[in-house]
């Protein structure tokens, strides 16, 4: 794993921006308009590397599984800040009827330097974003840059073999809705679903999109409706179960959870039991479940214990884009985004592995997952210690 300079392309904006990525800027706190997607410098990996990482990734997504059907067979939803008996009932329902459920994607996020095993960070499992720009321009920029060369990126042809897998489980009669959340200003969520809409239309489904804010609910038929009062029998959701679940709607979406096969219900993608996988309770429930083993970090639910001494980060359980984030280093904490009380007070404390640090970037790799397999590597660059909302996207290659 190298890091390496190199000249952005002549009107790299414009063609990124072409690509599907409609933000390739980032707006600073200052007024300042700085690129997200950062094309003055890539990552080398070899091949050797790139395969032991799809491995670890793989083998960590089987180890992820098993937690979850741990805690549904021990009930410790609690754990997971899931105290309302409806919804605990709701996922762990979910969980036991996966088979007939559609799944698509998720991301886990390592630490790798190139010289040691990868170390599990989080997994975002329910809404992970970041995918255009892993799935698009960094493919087309690696074929104009180093052409005949490889990278690993399959993820759109994993994404179009998905939904046409994942078809039959769909409700019929009805088209699939893309949702996204019309409060995202910076685009972020319309770009994703409109990205991954693409990919279901090429597995030849129909295909619809409406905002969140303008899915309705039909009192007289019990039923989800969009703006033309159409039932809707199943939708993507780029938007949290937890706020799904909290919004007031939520009675609605428990009353009419369709688990696979309901006449009358709606299917959610990603489904419930995902919510087991994008809380950071996971990183403390597989640590129990493998201590010591090498692609994981130790973590606990009921304080630092040891690492007080050695550092530690302290995670909400539900926090997102390093939100509410602190890191202890053992004589003092620094590093905070956010306050704990907009996450909840329930945080998981896992040991402080610093990002590798290339020429002052902190890097992260965000690995991808499409039906259970490994399908791509977005990797992305901060100065900070906590990968935030001002991190970069940088391009990867495989030079053997």
């Amino acid at each position: 794993m190298e890091r390496r300079t190199i000249a952005p392309r002549p009107g790299w904006q414009r063609t990124v921006e072409e690509q599907g990525l409609i933000y390739p800027l980032t707006r600073y706190p200052d007024d300042s308009l700085r690129p997200y997607w950062d094309e003055s410098a890539y990552y080398v990996f070899s091949l050797a590397e790139v395969e032991a990482l799809e491995e670890a990734v793989e083998e960590l997504h089987r180890m992820c599984l098993a937690a979850a059907g741990h805690i549904v067979a021990t009930g410790r939803f609690a754990d997971l800040g899931i105290t309302d008996p409806r919804v605990a009932a709701a996922v762990a329902e979910s969980w036991r009827r996966r088979a007939e459920l559609p799944s698509v994607y998720s991301r886990f996020d390592l630490r790798y330097d190139g010289r040691g095993p990868a170390k599990l960070l989080e997994y975002n499992a329910d809404t992970p974003t970041s995918l255009v720009e892993a799935a698009s321009p960094q493919w087309f920029w690696m074929e104009e840059r180093f052409p005949g060369a490889d990278q690993w990126n399959s993820l759109h042809e994993r994404l179009v073999a998905a939904w046409r897998h994942q078809a039959a489980l769909l409700p019929p009669g009805s088209p699939l809705y893309f949702a996204h959340s019309s409060a995202d200003e910076a685009g972020e969520d319309l770009m994703t679903v409109a990205y991954l809409k693409e990919t279901a239309e090429q597995a030849g489904l129909a295909t619809d999109w409406i905002a969140m804010e303008d899915i309705g609910w039909d009192r007289l038929a019990g039923r989800f409706v969009d703006r033309r009062l159409r039932f809707m029998r199943s939708v993507f959701k780029l938007y949290p179960w937890e706020w799904l679940l909290s919004d007031r709607f939520a009675g609605h979406v428990l009353d009419t959870l369709d688990h696979g096969g309901g006449t009358g219900s709606t299917l959610w993608i990603e489904p419930a039991w995902k919510m087991l996988l994008s809380n950071k309770a996971l990183l403390a429930v597989l640590w129990e479940l493998y201590p010591g083993h090498p692609h994981l970090l130790p973590a606990y639910l009921d304080g630092p214990r040891e690492l007080a001494t050695t550092g530690y980060v302290a995670k909400p359980l539900l926090g997102r884009e390093g939100e509410g984030v602190s890191v202890h280093e053992g004589s003092g904490e620094r590093g905070v985004r956010g306050e704990f009380g907009e996450f909840g007070e329930r945080r998981c404390f896992q040991e402080l592995a610093p990002l590798p640090d290339f020429e002052g970037n902190r890097v992260v790799l965000g690995a991808w997952v499409v039906e259970g397999e490994s399908a791509g590597l977005g990797i992305r660059e901060s100065e900070g210690l906590v990968t935030d909302g001002y991190a970069r996207f940088l391009p990867h290659v495989i030079l053997s």
